[in-house]
């Protein structure tokens, strides 16, 4: 399964449109937005995709109990964890499990995640992080609008990171979980 990425679009509607017609060209069968803001992603809700919205930290969706802040899904029998914060956050709900213990109880293997703005694919520890960067126009970090590309694969994950203006990729990862 090919899943496209997108995060932190702050009301770049623009760029976040752009970023689902790449996605849509590279064929992908969701496309998850994780977060910040909540409201952007409807407009994905126009292309031929799954939508899968993620509440940044930030929104006040992030205290709705009917909105997942967390979720888990399989992609390709990849156990994966969609968050914005790939860390515990002071806006957490107060039963809220963290990121890390989700990790440990669920046997999770790749995490998708924003917040930072920090395009970036890694792994640590046997876990695939891979973080799509922002939509804004300008960032304060020099980061380049981007998105990411994961395929899930027969048990592989393959991803990349890609700067939305010049189509290149900023980073690629392959992981064998």
């Amino acid at each position: 399964m090919r899943i496209g990425m997108v995060s932190d679009s702050h009301k770049n509607l623009d760029n976040l449109k752009s970023a689902a017609r790449k996605l849509i060209e590279e064929k992908v069968q969701a496309i998850i937005h994780l977060g910040d803001d909540y409201d952007d992603a409807k407009v994905l809700e126009e292309f031929p995709v799954e939508v899968v919205k993620i509440p940044g930290v930030f929104s006040t969706y992030y205290q709705d109990p009917q909105i997942p802040n967390r979720l888990i899904r399989e992609f390709g029998g990849v156990k994966t964890l969609m968050t914005h914060a790939p860390t515990p956050h002071k806006n957490d709900p107060p039963d809220e499990l963290s990121p890390k213990e989700l990790i440990d109880r669920e046997r999770i293997k790749v995490i998708l995640y924003g917040h930072t703005h920090i395009p970036q694919i890694k792994e640590n520890t046997g876990v695939l992080w891979v973080n799509p960067g922002h939509l804004q126009k300008e960032d304060k970090r020099g980061f380049p609008p981007s998105f990411a590309v994961v395929d899930f694969d027969k048990g592989k994950v393959t991803g990349r990171i890609v700067d939305l203006w010049q189509g290149k990729d900023l980073a690629k990862c392959q992981f064998s979980p």
